[in-house]
């Protein structure tokens, strides 16, 4: 494992991917403290301009995960000035963040978090380190019966986990597989929902499906709130914005065990930053909250989602890498990303692309760093971020997704799909459904079926392949019992209640 890292160091201490490295997390702090664009719109903008540039695979990696983990540093902005979440993982610092802005401590708000997201991405990379390539090693005793297993568990865990509805996240997950599908069939050379449209026989393309469902969805949203005044957007004073060695020592115990509850919630398939933040502020808020502080203004209430949604985001890279399982609805378009390089990911890459999988997770170390040192001195800079004008957002998010779709395809059919993507996506999100259930659902449907075909193929037909093996079997159960446990646990509470009453 050392000399697995060392050779990452090499690849990502290279002028380039330093520079690369640097602007993704500046552009990612960046995207991250605009409320509703996020690491997935920052990383759908960017990805068909890496790809089009002819940059490496794993010099196209560094830069998107370091959109990624810098929105999770950003997302911190709006929800602690403007009460306002940058992103889902951000929902939790708002209850203890925004009353300390209120108080007068905005600056040293944003200092701890900025510690807090540090602490929690680092224990997670050294997660990633360590279990990754031990991961791996397992991993290359899976077969396709075990791998459509696996991909049954991630989407139970995601049904149950992601989202406030489980009945619409598994209908969002679904509605991706049926997307998945579209296009002539490899095996049978049957057209599958192409309509007789030519330029559907390929299926629909991974950019095209990303910007039209998140960039594009998020313009009209956008432009349906233009004329709102839903944020106040009169912010705090700053004021200092070091946070003192007393301060972080206060919180120290919470981030630590948030930053491990984070990195475990990352490593299952489908959950995220929202989820982790969520249960670390629970966990915390039962363990430390003795005098009621929480929710009014508790540095602990703030460090523990800081630090929680930064460790769920690296840990997220663990099943991406290892497994070719998206940890996150993120993890799931840096997947694409990888495929559009004709990279699959999985316990082979870290022998047959080392200089990838050990490139990304180097580069997460020193992207960290460049993380803390930008967002300690130049908090205020990126807090002015916040004022810019929807006028001036929307347009440039516009021409960057118009741009990216017709530089990677060089036809207007794409660029309407795109749109007719966007409104499907805007719909959907008008109805209350997460939209990155569905890219899960597109990224993992295919692979899916690929593994299942592959199984029965081998067996003959026989379905009990399926569950033959150990690992097949542990992994059904196991989906089993993320879908019952939680009905189970609802069902005995009623009970109590009705008994009690």
């Amino acid at each position: 494992m050392f000399d697995f890292l060392i050779e990452g160091f090499g690849v990502a201490l290279t002028p380039l991917n330093l520079g690369l490295a640097f602007l993704g997390a500046l552009l990612g702090t960046l995207f991250g403290a605009l409320p509703g664009i996020g690491p997935i719109n920052g990383i759908a903008i960017l990805m068909p301009l890496a790809y089009t540039l002819g940059l490496p695979a794993e010099s196209a990696l560094i830069l998107l995960a370091g959109i990624y983990t810098g929105a999770e540093y950003g997302g911190r902005m709006s929800s602690i000035l403007l009460n306002v979440p940058g992103d889902a993982g951000a929902v939790m610092t708002t209850l203890d963040g925004h009353p300390l802005a209120k108080q007068g401590l905005a600056g040293p708000a944003l200092g701890l978090s900025a510690v807090s997201s540090f602490v929690g991405a680092t224990i997670a990379i050294l997660g990633l380190t360590l279990f990754a390539p031990l991961l791996a090693r397992f991993a290359v005793m899976f077969g396709p019966a075990e791998f459509f297993a696996l991909m049954v568990f991630a989407f139970s865990s995601m049904a149950v986990m992601m989202g406030k509805d489980p009945i619409k996240t598994a209908i969002g997950a679904v509605l991706g597989v049926l997307i998945a599908t579209v296009g002539v069939d490899s095996s049978t050379g049957v057209m599958r929902y192409t309509f007789g449209m030519p330029e559907l026989y390929d299926g629909i393309d991974f950019v095209v499906m990303i910007i039209g469902l998140f960039a594009i969805s998020e313009i009209l949203l956008m432009l349906e709130h233009a004329n709102r005044d839903d944020v106040d957007n009169e912010m705090p004073p700053l004021g200092r914005v070091f946070v003192s060695i007393k301060e972080v020592m206060f919180c120290k115990g919470a981030m630590l065990r948030s930053a491990v509850i984070g990195f475990i919630i990352g490593v299952l398939p489908g959950t995220g930053a929202s989820v982790a933040g969520a249960v670390s502020y629970t966990t915390e808020k039962r363990l430390s909250d003795k005098d009621g502080t929480f929710g009014h203004g508790d540095m602990r209430g703030l460090a523990a989602p800081e630090a929680a949604n930064n460790a769920a985001a690296a840990g997220s890279f663990v099943p991406m890498l290892t497994l070719g399982i998206p940890g996150s609805g993120t993890t799931a378009v840096l997947l694409g990303a990888l495929m559009l390089y004709n990279i699959t990911p999985g316990p082979m890459m870290f022998s047959e692309r080392p200089e990838v999988a050990g490139g990304l997770i180097a580069s997460l170390y020193i992207g960290n760093i460049v993380l803390l040192a930008l967002n300690l001195p130049l908090a205020g800079f990126f807090a002015r971020v916040l004022t810019i004008p929807r006028w001036v957002l929307v347009p440039a998010i516009a021409v960057l997704s118009f741009v990216g779709v017709y530089q990677l395809h060089s036809d207007l059919t794409a660029i309407f799909l795109m749109l007719i993507i966007g409104v499907f996506g805007y719909l959907l999100r008008k109805l209350g459904f997460s939209l990155a259930p569905v890219i899960l659902g597109y990224v993992l449907g295919g692979l899916m079926e690929e593994n299942l075909r592959r199984a029965l193929a081998i067996s003959g037909g026989d379905t009990g392949i399926l569950w033959q093996s150990g690992i097949s079997l542990s992994l059904w159960i196991a989906a089993a019992a993320l879908l019952i446990l939680p009905w189970l646990v609802t069902r005995l509470l009623t009970r109590r209640q009705a008994s009690g009453v």
